[in-house]
């Protein structure tokens, strides 16, 4: 779901950039405004979770990939603007770093998820999960909520992009009639990106969020912002649970190196050209920006060993990136006591 360098026109990349603005500037405020200075770090290592699940590719037939993203898990544990934050940062990493997305396509993809999806999968979340009379939500009803909130946010947030990518044909041809960036239209964008994610993507997401929620509930309470159970105030053994589970996924990304293939409307240039039989003008003259750790690859080093490393260290960024947030802000939240 990255949208590459040069599918979208500079126009579009600069309107979806226009929209996004005044989103991160709200998201900010509400971070600081709900996130408790010392849960900042937290709210990083959740980013990096999302920045690990991105990495494990799910192959489906006919040769594409796709991928969790895990938005609606941080929403979930964080509150919906936290997680757009969280979220914007990984992806710009992604982007900047190791080439998953294009620079210029930031505010493209941020807007599907790191808006979209969080927003809707919580939303769809709340009114599954919604206490009533004041009552305990059981674990049983929060996993079901999470699963489904979860499954159409990210489905939302592909059909967002397949628009995106469906009305570049229709809006930018050269005097051959040719498309000058992504040549698939709406009719084949929505169908080709709802196939995978109606499927076996939407599953990895289900799968991811449930799975880590589950284990959040059991064996870290207080990873979140939820300071209602006693348990929920001892960020640093939390930090610590959810590390471990880390250190696990961490090891386990090279298994997203065995799906061959790209994700849809990831491909190439040469592919590209290869399946409509030309090369898209805007594509052949666009700009590119040489990532550090393209592909999340280190120089000469075995594609499994570049993948580890490059999920350290996308990993470790984050966190730091956000201990440094918490260290300059000046927020102070009073939650009361229970």
């Amino acid at each position: 779901m990255h949208i590459p360098e040069n599918y979208l026109s500079p126009s579009t990349c600069g309107v979806m950039a226009a929209v996004m603005v005044p989103v991160w500037v709200h998201a900010g405020r509400k971070v600081r405004e709900t996130v408790p200075r010392e849960k900042m770090p937290l709210l990083g290592l959740a980013a990096a979770f999302s920045f690990i699940a991105m990495m494990f590719n799910v192959p489906i037939p006919g040769g594409t990939t796709g991928h969790a993203v895990c938005g609606t898990l941080i929403a979930i544990l964080f509150g919906p603007w936290a997680a757009t934050i969280a979220l914007s940062v990984a992806l710009a990493i992604q982007a900047i770093l190791f080439g998953d997305g294009g620079v210029l396509a930031i505010g493209a993809n941020c807007f599907n998820m790191a808006f979209v999806l969080p927003m809707v999968g919580y939303g769809i979340y709340q009114l599954i999960a919604r206490p009533k009379d004041g009552e305990a939500v059981p674990l049983s009803r929060e996993l079901v909520a999470a699963g489904v909130g979860s499954y159409v946010g990210i489905n939302a947030a592909a059909l967002c992009a397949a628009i995106e990518f469906g009305i570049q044909p229709l809006l930018f041809t050269d005097a051959a009639g040719q498309a000058l960036y992504c040549p698939y239209p709406l009719w084949v964008s929505i169908p080709a990106m709802l196939a995978g994610h109606l499927t076996v993507f939407g599953a990895a997401e289900v799968v991811f969020t449930v799975g880590i929620l589950a284990y959040v509930r059991k064996a870290a309470p207080g990873f979140g912002i939820d300071m209602a159970d006693a348990k929920a105030t001892q960020p640093e053994k939390a930090s610590k649970a959810m590390a471990i589970l880390m250190a696990v996924l961490i090891v386990l990304t090279p298994l997203g190196l065995l799906a061959e293939g790209d994700a849809w409307g990831e491909w190439g240039a040469e592919d590209l050209a290869t399946m409509v039989g030309y090369t898209p003008q805007g594509m052949a003259d666009g700009w590119e920006w040489t990532s550090l750790l393209p592909d999340y690859s280190l120089g000469s080093l075995p594609d499994w060993v570049g993948y580890i490393l490059s999920a350290i260290i996308g990993a470790a960024l984050l966190v730091i990136l956000f201990r440094i947030l918490a260290g300059s802000s000046k927020q102070k939240v009073d939650f009361g006591t229970n």
